[in-house]
């Protein structure tokens, strides 16, 4: 029973024309999803996948998308992204996973998962990266909402890992909110996606800093192979 994680797959089954395809890296990335997943991840593992799953604008229009990865092994917890624009209020997102059979997939948000002696926490997080539109009263319901998840697992004596979508450092620029929470619940590892190409991909934070264990698992950078934790 392992733990992996993979951020950022950008499913278009319902609507081909999204693709990411047309990206450097991205050539038949859904399929090298779903290969490289049946070749890794087992029934008995969990897999967390932190943010744009699919790029339908509605639970209708991602259905296509949360079937696939139903019917991929594994159980699978999610976390929104910046262009999950499917994701609604937890009440409709639970009703449209108990509509569509979706048994293996659980949503992360102001909640935790216990794996083993662990607790799987975690929000999508939000921006401090140059050209993009910063939201101070977003940024504060994320951090509460991180602070929730993380207070969740400590409530059941669990060691917290952190799961966002936007990485709390890239480049120069800190988004200091998100990390004084992890300071101060002195978590260990932090894995985030949402950053893409190679160029970017070197201006992350992908070893230690301030005692915390910074990983990047967007799609592109781990090549689409979900990355065992445990």
């Amino acid at each position: 029973m392992s733990l992996y994680v993979l951020a950022d797959l950008h499913l278009c089954k319902g609507d081909p024309a999204k693709t990411m395809s047309v990206f450097s890296g991205w050539d038949d990335y859904q399929e090298r999803i779903e290969r490289n997943w049946l070749e890794t991840v087992k029934e008995d593992d969990t897999i967390v996948l932190p943010g744009d799953i699919s790029w339908g604008m509605s639970l209708e229009e991602a259905a296509p998308d949360f079937r696939f990865i139903e019917e991929l092994p594994g159980k699978k917890i999610i976390i929104k992204g910046n262009h999950d624009y499917w994701w609604t209020t937890m009440k409709k997102m639970e009703e449209f996973i108990a509509a569509e059979g979706l048994d293996s997939i659980k949503i992360l948000h102001n909640n935790h998962f216990r794996y083993g002696d662990y607790g799987i926490c975690g929000t999508r997080g939000w921006v401090n990266m140059p050209g993009e539109t910063q939201d101070e009263k977003i940024l504060k319901r994320e951090v509460q909402r991180l602070e929730t998840s993380i207070k969740s697992a400590l409530a059941e004596e669990l060691i917290p890992i952190v799961f966002l979508h936007y990485p709390p450092i890239f480049a120069t620029n800190f988004n200091y909110d998100i990390l004084e929470i992890l300071y101060r619940y002195k978590i260990k590892d932090c894995y985030y996606g949402h950053i893409h190409g190679r160029s970017a991909h070197e201006l992350c934070v992908k070893n230690t800093y301030d005692d915390v264990n910074f990983h990047l698992i967007s799609g592109d950078y781990l090549q689409f192979m979900p990355e065992k934790i445990f």
